[in-house]
This record gives structure tokens, sequence and C-alpha cells, in this order.
């Protein structure tokens, strides 16, 4: 087996660390600053590298860290798994997506007990499983963005093995898996490729210090060292697509930017593989060029999550108006209206949290809708709260059954977050298991000076490091047996079977996407129109006579309590917390 490891820092020599054994390895010939050196290697066999007698540290591509990001790497031999079911793929249009959180799906807490409630989603009906971030990092709990070796797999969670039995298991389902991944930092603790090169430059400072070197010297292989990473989840796992976590924070100035590079590599390797792949971007500078296609001038991204739905939609449900919500709370029913019909809320115009213009313009007459993703949760707008409320802590079924609505008929792809479906009470907090005390204090301290001004005094803000805090945060599926949280489920099975069976709800057409809402200060009632489909809802407590416009006549395709069709004038009477799907004819 060929060990090898790029190592600039190197100044006298790399050796190899096997089972034990010290193997000095040599340059390799055409490869600047790669050092390799063969040796006979059994699955599982620990393996690290020392450079210049210094201690042995795990490999940078590292395939498994058995002993966490800390210990030795393990050699993984080429694809032993007898995979079961064929896969042709799943692309993103039509997709619905569902966030998944691994270490908090079950109690247990592994892809194994996670893949055997897969059978829920595929009758659900979504399409594709969203992981979070899976690769190592300190402790067994914690969200994953603080992971420190991007090519492996999370010890506690399964390993390798685990991962590509998930997705045997979801693709023999129908259901596709995309999985989150973190290229523009890597974690505090255990993070050793830094040892080897220049990984990181000060040239850049992100939120998490020292940014990853996508454009200083040595940033080629840097590069590679993600683009290859990708790749890999990509084919060897069989995985349908990416989630790019906060492609915003990537510091990059070079004229091809790593985004594009990314973008290219994955269509090629989609075009090799003879099934559909996609990436989705995190990005909060309301920038469509992220998904124009790289031919007109654009990163080539495939979709992109769209925060301003998002903040629109919370808004009107909740009045909130603190932090970014300021913006929307101004006129929130507008707002939302605007993000429904144009893509962003942020535009270009003035946004008084930032202090400043911000956004893009969306052209809806070349851009698809479903490249961008539309919710009324995600794992970041519950678990970064101060207590990782939910919706279902504050509002009503009926509310929750709008935000569903709206998500689910609307023209975005749509995505859930774990136990939505049901409007789960269990909260979803912000938990680590930092094994160095000086991180866990510096975490715990910081996470409590953070929000103390958004909590009523004498609030406690849970502990990050307490066992607790990640335990109350795993899903309780009993709840699924009482009211209302059963009439949930069967409200989000109805609606997402009428996104497959309704065509005007498959209409790519942003531009033909119409809302009218409520213009008194009392009313607060919204419809969205696709074709012929309405999406009526009232939030608001008190019934709302809602102009739906003259027609043939409507047929109610599915309601959130008892809602008659409209009349000869296309009035319809919507109860207050209710909502409707009506299509005309």
């Amino acid at each position: 087996m060929l060990f090898e490891v790029w190592a600039p820092f190197a100044r006298e020599g790399v050796a190899l660390w096997l089972s034990g054994e010290r193997l000095p390895m040599t340059r390799v010939t055409g490869r600047p600053d790669w050092w390799g050196v063969a040796a006979p290697a059994g699955d599982g066999d620990r393996y690290g590298f020392a450079l210049d007698d210094g201690p042995v540290l795990p490999d940078p591509r590292s395939r498994r860290q058995p002993d966490g990001p800390d210990g030795p790497s393990a050699v993984v031999l080429p694809d032993t798994h007898h995979w079961l079911h064929p896969w042709a793929g799943r692309g993103l249009p039509g997709a619905v997506l569902y966030e998944l959180h691994v270490g908090t799906w079950t109690e247990e807490g592994t892809l194994d007990a996670a893949a055997e409630h897969l059978g829920d989603l595929a009758r659900l009906g979504v399409t594709h499983v969203e992981l979070m971030p899976v690769c190592p990092f300190p402790g067994r709990h914690g969200w994953g963005y603080d992971g420190v070796a991007p090519w492996a797999v999370h010890e506690p969670y399964g390993g390798p093995a685990a991962l590509r039995r998930f997705t045997d298991t979801a693709h023999g389902l129908g259901l596709g898996v995309v999985l989150d991944v973190v290229h523009n930092h890597l974690g505090p603790s255990g993070n050793h490729p830094p040892s080897f090169g220049p990984y990181l430059t000060e040239a850049h400072r992100t939120p998490w210090g020292a940014a990853i070197n996508l454009d200083g010297p040595g940033s080629d292989e840097v590069r590679a060292y993600l683009l290859e990473s990708a790749v890999a989840w990509l084919r060897d796992f069989r995985l349908d697509g990416l989630r790019l976590d906060a492609v915003h924070a990537l510091a990059d100035d070079r004229a091809l930017t790593f985004l594009e590079e990314l973008s290219a590599a994955v269509d090629a390797l989609a075009a090799e593989l003879g099934r559909p792949l996609f990436l989705v971007a995190e990005e909060d500078r309301c920038d469509p060029r992220t998904t124009t296609p790289r031919r007109s001038g654009g990163l080539g991204l495939h979709a992109q999550w769209n925060d301003d739905f998002h903040h629109g939609l919370h808004t009107v449900l909740t009045g909130e108006s603190d932090g970014y919500y300021a913006d929307f709370a101004q006129a929130p029913l507008e707002a939302l209206a605007k993000s429904l019909t144009r893509g962003f809320f942020h535009d270009g115009g003035h946004s008084s949290f930032r202090g400043r213009a911000h956004g893009r313009p969306v052209d809806v007459t070349t851009t698809p809708a479903h490249r961008f993703v539309g919710y009324a949760q995600n794992h970041d707008q519950i678990g970064n709260r101060a207590l990782g409320d939910r919706l279902s802590g504050t509002l009503s079924p009926g509310r929750l059954a709008c935000a569903a609505a709206l998500v689910l008929t609307g023209p975005f792809t749509p995505m859930l977050f774990m136990g939505e479906e049901w409007g789960a009470r269990t909260p979803w907090r912000y938990f680590t298991d930092h094994t160095d005390p000086a991180l866990a204090a510096a975490v715990r301290e910081g996470r409590r000076r953070e929000f103390a001004a958004f909590v009523p005094p004498g609030t406690e803000i849970p502990d990050p490091q307490s066992p607790r805090t990640r335990a109350v945060s795993c899903l309780d599926r009993s709840e699924r047996l009482r009211e209302p949280h059963a009439r949930l489920l069967e409200w989000h099975r109805t609606l997402i079977a009428l996104r497959r069976e309704l065509p005007d709800l498959a209409d790519p057409d942003l531009g033909a996407v119409r809302v009218t809402h409520a213009t008194d200060g009392a009313a607060r009632w919204l419809v969205l129109r696709r074709g012929e489909v309405r999406t009526a809802v009232n939030p608001g407590p008190e019934p709302a006579d809602i102009p739906l416009g003259a027609a043939a006549g409507y047929r109610v395709a599915a309601a959130w309590g008892l809602v008659e069709p409209p009349g000869a004038d296309g009035t319809l009477r919507l109860p207050g917390e209710s909502c409707a799907v009506l299509v005309e004819g």
C-alpha cells in the first residue's frame, strides 16, 4: 500500500509510523513537497506521520480516526461495502429536503440507529435526507461544525462503514442523501493539518481565526485537499449532494475561485457517474451569482439557502423584531411577499440591521425557483437561539400549519428540520463535548455572554458542555401518537403529496409567482398564487374574508380546519390561525 503526505513544513524528512514501526519516507518525484513510502497494511492498521522526528500526527487525509482527532489514523482499504441497492441518483428539481442531526435524531446518536427510522421519512414523502456534518470532532456529541478531518466520519457515529450502510438504506427507500461539509475553517481542537503545511493563512481573518488558505502560497494543494475530499464523499459514499457551510466566509482573492473549481469538479463527476449531483450553499450576502451558471459568469452552485424567506415568514408568524428580523418587521407581509416573488428581500436596498445597502437583485426570468431552498426552521435558526426553542414552543398548531403550507407549496425547494413535521416540542440546543477544559470553559462563558441581553434577567443559558443539553435535544417520537402532533404530521404528508400531484407546484418559473396580502393593520392574511393553485394563510387570530379573484370555481385541495370554497365573487372565508390550498376549476 502506498502512503503519501504533503508536508512542505518538513525540514529534514518525514517518517511513516505504521503499527508501531517507523518507516522513512522519500520525496515523490514530480510532486513538490510530497513524501511517500510503500508498505503492507491491513484494514484498521493504525498509522501516522512524523515530521523531522517530531510527534506522530494523524494523516491530514485520514479516512478514519477511530480514537478521535488526536489519535492515530486507521487504514481504510478501498470500498469493501457490498452495495445492495442500485442507484440512478435523485436531482435537486422537485426535491423536498429533510435536515437531520445524527447525534440527536435518536438517543443512540449513531448512523445505524438513524437508518432504522428512514422508512418514516419515505412515508412522509421527502426526497432527500440532509445530514449535518459527520467529520470527526473532539468528544462524542456536538453539532459537527468544528470538525478537523474532512475526509473521515466521526467514529461515535459509526465511522465510514456506517455512513455507507446509511446511504445504502436510504437509497433502497428512494431517498437521496446530502451531506453538510465545512470548508471555511478547521475546528480549534485536534487540528493537525497546519503542522504539515500552510493550510491556514493570516492574510485573512474569519470568525474562527486564521482563514483556510485558498489564495496564498501553497493554496493549490489546500484547494486540492478540499476539492478531492468533496469528490470522495460523492463518489465513494454514493452521496447525492453537499451542503456548503457559510461560503461567504471563504476568503478567496484568486481570479478562479475555489467555489467555481468545486462546482466544475462536481459537474464533471456527475457526467462521469451518470447520475445527478448538486451543491447547496449557505450564503448570507443575498448574491444570486452564487447559483448563476459558470458560463454566465456565476459560481455555478446549484442552490442556496434563502434566509430572507425564513426571516420574512418568521416575523409574520411571531412578530419578533430583534436583530436581523428588524428589517423584515417593519412590514412583515410585504417582506414575505417580496421574498416569495423576487427571491431575496435584500436586493440592494438599505438594511437597518447592517447599516448599509445589502444584496443584489435576482433575475427571476432566468433563475429557476428551485435554486433557492426555503424553510421555516433549520438547525441555525433554532439552535442559535438562547434556549434552542422551536416555533412549536410558542406558536399554535394553526400557525405551524400556515408555515408548512407556505414552505411546502411555495416556489422554493422546501426543507424541513427534523421533528418539524409533527411540531416536536423538544428544544434543539447548542451543545459541545470539548475535551480541552480551557476551550470548554471559554465556550460556556461565551455562550452566556452572547445571549445575556436576549433573555429575561435570571434566565439560565443552557451549558453547552452539560450532557443534559444534548439529551433534551433528542427527538421524542412518542409525540407523533398524540394531538396536535399526529394532525400536524398528517398535514405535512398531505402538503408534500400535493406538491407531487399538482403540476403548478413543480413550475420553476419564479417570475410567474404572484402574492397578494392584507394591507390594513389588523388583518394578516396572505395568498400565494402558482398557476391555478392558491395557498391562502391566515396566521392572525380573527377570521378573514380573502379575495381570491373571479374564476370558474375553486375546490379545496387541503385545509387546516373546516374551510368552504369561495362563493361566486371569489371571496374565501378563512378562520383565524388556519390555511387552505385551493385549485381553480
